[in-house]
């Protein structure tokens, strides 16, 4: 779980593509706060701390605004390929004990039987779970699979109170042996033995 992060905003007045690339030059970044029936409120975060902040997925923040604090957390980050900066944010307002549905990074730990590999089918999965206990990320062990073994998403262990949204076959690792391995070291093999004929 991610502890809560606060950050400071101010109202976005002006809009347009060159004044949005002049306030990213000068260290802020366009987002939108929006949900729960509220009109959709254009702001400004402050752009290092919000980087730092969107490192943690799922993070859940509190934006201050005119005196007033929001529970949000990010729904669409929008990123530049080449410098990977973020160019927009779209915030989701959230209230302590609702539920909503986030994209929950899977990652691989252990190591699979010797000689196979294993292939990442779905990177993440979608969970519900409330707000203010959004999982960061969740654990799949390959501890000595077997070659066909399949991991789905029903065999992910989630956290109390998470439930989970994707369906339950959709498969997120699989283990399988390296195919042509065999056959490859068989075709070096082979003019070896025809030059010492």
């Amino acid at each position: 779980m991610s502890d809560q992060i606060t950050l400071a905003a101010e109202k976005r007045t002006e809009f347009g593509k060159g004044f949005a690339r002049r306030a990213r030059a000068a260290g802020k970044i366009p987002a939108v706060i929006y949900g729960h029936g509220n009109d959709p409120v254009h702001i400004f975060l402050p752009g290092h701390d919000t980087m730092m902040a969107l490192k943690h997925s799922n993070a859940l923040l509190t934006i201050e605004l005119d005196g007033k604090s929001e529970m949000v957390i990010a729904k669409d980050v929008q990123v530049e390929p080449v410098r990977r900066i973020i160019e927009h944010v779209d915030l989701l307002i959230v209230a302590k004990g609702e539920k909503v549905t986030v994209d929950v990074p899977v990652h691989v730990t252990g190591e699979s039987f010797a000689g196979t590999i294993h292939v990442v089918e779905h990177a993440s999965i979608q969970v519900a779970a409330e707000a203010t206990h959004l999982p960061e990320s969740l654990e799949v062990s390959i501890e000595g699979l077997t070659e066909g073994a399949v991991v789905h998403a029903k065999d992910v262990v989630l956290p109390k109170g998470s439930e989970l949204v994707t369906d339950g076959d959709v498969t997120i690792v699989t283990i399988s042996v390296p195919r042509g391995a065999g056959a490859a070291d068989e075709a070096e093999a082979e003019p070896t033995e025809a030059a010492a004929e």
